[in-house]
């Protein structure tokens, strides 16, 4: 684990420390000659996509296209480390449970399928048929399609992600929970009813056309490293850069360019955020608000003056509705309760107004320090509001942005890993494939718990991920996971959730994204969606892990064949021999894939169409909507303080440097000066001593939710962060218990990660 050290971390983000972090990484997995060939691959017209998170692709004009995060997963999908049968053989479950997760993950990649054996708590060998036998056995079992769950995850290729929701529903259920449900579903929700389209309306190329880019709730020093690039570039062309987030990330200060060798040299970087406001968590919503109140303001007064108008006036009339209405009640809205609930001073938020003013093209970031609260849907209304005020959508340099997590959490969902799919969709499903499509709306994440919880013997069936560990209520998602009667898990590696198992249980080891995907007509590629809408190919180079592997579409269709026996009109395994097939069967469904096996070939692929970035409104009004939202101040925050005697701080679950998603690829977290240890909690210098702590103490937290029950963790080390007064952060996943299931953001059903109201008391061993 090495010493455990807490040190202010001062150099830029990248640079020296990011490249010694790559080579310690290929060093760690005992592949340094292979790990450096797979990189040159990354993120190559003619290699693999990155399994790391869904940030676009440049135009490959270097052969480095991949971040220091991005070199971890692929170091630690290439390991020269095995998982194989004797690893079970030597260990319980109860022993395995014992470990670390970055222990479990670090065993290697797994060799061949396991099923779990109560009789001696170990999991055993099994062949691919038994295993699908058994799997069809359960499913064929149950008393009706929906008591099987199908989650996905969003590392998952198009073409496995379009085969598996077809199987599901061809067995007959919507029960689709996906990570989309943890992280972005907000936004989803809130940009359909603004602006027709749930997906992001820029692309690469717009971020080197912004005058101003606007960053909400993002930390993409740790989460989209390669995003650096695109702001680096950006501010040193004398665009302004505007950060809002509670905590002071390194990577939105300075970033130095492992590719630049002057700001190698010189051991300087490039300044990132011509701003930074570090507001309260949770107070996004009062700040956007207080910057559309302070143009609304200005406006009103330069059309007073008979000067220009600050707001665009044709682009509001021609394109939008709701305008006046909410105009109206920004108005209404009290300067005292914005700068109240924002935690900024009235002349930072009209600083940024201004800011936000003089810049001709604006593009507004957001990532899940947004889209996991209660008011989350709401608050990304508000920042497409303040787009639309001056038109910042359809043009050049301008437009929203939501981050996506994932390499293809998007792409699934386009491919229909949806819960509530649309009714045109389904349509036209059962128009191609000629089976009776179920309509009814299936389970959620929260909610797949929730019926896991109140009823037992369902199937559960995971596509990649680590769904014990990636969701709220730790302790209620155990127990829902073992009331099943079957679980399963798609995966590389070991995980926690492996060991969290129904009476029967299942790991079925699949092929990685940097690995060589043979089948009966030759080497296969797939295809990703990124947070921009490109879909492009992508092929492993690597010779398989074992030669057990079967690739995410292989296990779906066999599992199709073993389950859907005398039912099925779908030639499962005709489609698995050629992945062009699936495809042409993807553009016989989606009409924006027409024509998916040769656009695809284009080096850098295709973008899929969006209405919106054409000022195509496909919403109810057949215009993009403004919305009005109070500022909130009877969030769960603000109730909890109404009510409690001592001091309750507000929460946020965080990565650390050496994570990605629940992967932990070590324990250091560079940025943040953190090294050795994750039980961390990072607090101001004035809240410590409020308390009596010292910096180093160690304190037991406790959160306080409606339902009233008592969700604690024990032992956290109190580290002083630069972070407003009256809020915490540390980690998941070991904070994720003090989530209840039941705290969710209104409408979205996102858990709210991102705001938990805690007390802290001196530890007790």
């Amino acid at each position: 684990m090495g010493k455990k050290v807490i040190q202010v971390y001062n150099r830029p983000a990248g640079g020296w420390g990011a490249l010694k972090s790559v080579a310690q990484q290929l060093l760690n997995q005992g592949i340094p000659g292979k790990g450096a060939r797979t990189l040159l691959s990354v993120n190559q017209p003619d290699g693999f996509d990155c399994p790391g998170c869904a940030w676009p692709d440049a135009d490959h004009t270097s052969t480095f296209e991949f971040c220091e995060n991005g070199a971890k997963a692929v170091a630690a999908e290439s390991t020269a480390r095995r998982a194989t049968p004797a690893l079970f053989a030597s260990h319980t479950l109860t022993e395995l449970s014992r470990h670390s997760d970055h222990w479990l993950e670090d065993q290697g990649r797994l060799t061949q399928p396991m099923r779990y054996d109560a009789a001696t708590d170990r999991y055993v060998a099994v062949s691919w048929n038994e295993a699908f036998a058994l799997i069809a056995q359960h499913l064929r079992a149950l008393a009706r399609p929906d008591d099987a769950i199908f989650y996905t995850s969003g590392r998952t290729s198009n073409e496995a992600a379009f085969l598996y929701q077809l199987f599901v529903r061809e067995f007959g259920t919507n029960n689709f929970p996906d990570c989309s449900n943890m992280c972005h579903e907000p936004s989803g929700l809130a940009m359909r009813e603004a602006i027709g389209i749930g997906k992001g309306t820029v692309l690469l190329s717009d971020f080197q056309q912004a005058d101003a880019i606007f960053i909400f709730g993002q930390n993409p020093g740790t989460n989209h490293p390669r995003m650096l690039g695109e702001l680096r570039a950006a501010s040193k062309r004398g665009a302004a850069i505007v950060s809002f987030n509670p905590l002071r990330e390194r990577g939105l200060e300075k970033f130095q360019d492992p590719q630049d060798a002057l700001e190698m040299l010189s051991g300087d970087g490039s300044t990132i955020s011509s701003d930074y406001l570090q507001l309260k968590i949770g107070g996004d919503l009062a700040a956007v608000k207080g910057m559309i109140k302070y143009v609304l303001e200005a406006d009103a007064q330069a059309q007073q003056r008979g000067q220009a108008r600050l707001i665009d006036v044709d682009f509001i009339a021609q394109h939008t509705a709701n305008f006046e209405a909410f105009a109206d009640e920004v108005g209404q809205e009290s300067w005292d309760t914005i700068v109240r609930e924002s935690g900024l001073d009235r002349s930072q938020i009209e600083r940024t107004a201004q800011t936000y003013l003089h810049a001709r093209s604006v593009i507004a970031c957001w990532g899940m320090g947004i889209t996991q609260h209660k008011h989350s849907v709401a608050t990304i209304q508000m920042i497409v509001n303040l787009l639309l005020l001056r038109g910042h959508l359809g043009r050049p340099g301008a437009g929203a942005c939501p981050v996506r997590g994932h390499s293809n959490v998007q792409g699934d969902r386009t491919m229909g890993i949806n819960e509530k799919p649309a009714p045109a969709f389904l349509d036209r499903l059962q128009q191609v494939f000629g089976f009776e499509v179920p309509r009814e709306h299936g389970y959620d994440t929260v909610g797949a718990i929730e019926a896991m919880l109140a009823s037992p013997d369902k199937v559960f069936f995971a596509m990649g991920g680590n769904f014990a560990t990636a969701t709220p209520d730790t302790d209620l998602t155990h127990r829902a996971l073992r009331n099943c009667a079957l679980t399963v898990h798609v995966a590389t590696k070991l995980n926690r959730s492996h060991l969290v198992c129904g009476r029967d249980a299942l790991i079925l080891p699949c092929l990685g994204r940097t690995e060589i995907d043979m089948q009966a007509t030759g080497p296969q590629a797939v295809t990703v969606e990124d947070s921009m809408s490109m879909v492009h190919l992508s092929s492993g180079m690597n010779v398989p892990a074992s030669p057990d592997l079967l690739s995410e579409p292989a296990i779906v269709a066999r599992m199709a064949v073993a389950t859907l026996q005398g039912r099925t009109r779908i030639d499962w395994m005709g489609l698995l021999a050629d992945y062009d097939r699936i495809r042409d069967k993807i553009a016989e469904v989606f009409d924006d894939f027409a024509g998916f096996n040769t656009r695809v070939r284009v080096p850098g692929g295709f973008h899929l169409r969006n209405s919106a970035r054409e000022l195509e409104w496909r919403t109810a009004s057949g215009k993009a909507n403004f919305f009005a939202h109070a500022v909130p101040t009877d969030l769960p925050i603000h109730q909890v303080r109404s009510a409690q005697q001592q001091t309750v701080f507000n929460l946020a679950t965080i990565r650390s440097h050496d994570q990605y998603n629940t992967t932990i690829y070590g324990m250091n977290d560079r940025y943040r000066g953190v090294f050795g240890e994750r039980r961390v909690l990072f607090i101001h210098a004035e809240d410590i001593r409020a308390l009596g702590f010292r910096a180093g103490d160690w304190v037991d937290i406790t959160s306080i939710s409606e339902d009233k029950s008592e969700r604690s963790v024990k032992r956290f080390m109190l580290v002083e962060y630069n972070i407003p007064r009256g809020c915490l952060a540390a980690y998941f996943p070991e904070t994720n218990s003090l989530v209840a299931l039941s705290s969710v953001a209104d409408r979205a059903r996102t858990p709210t990660s991102k705001s938990i109201p805690v007390t802290l008391a001196a530890h007790q061993a």
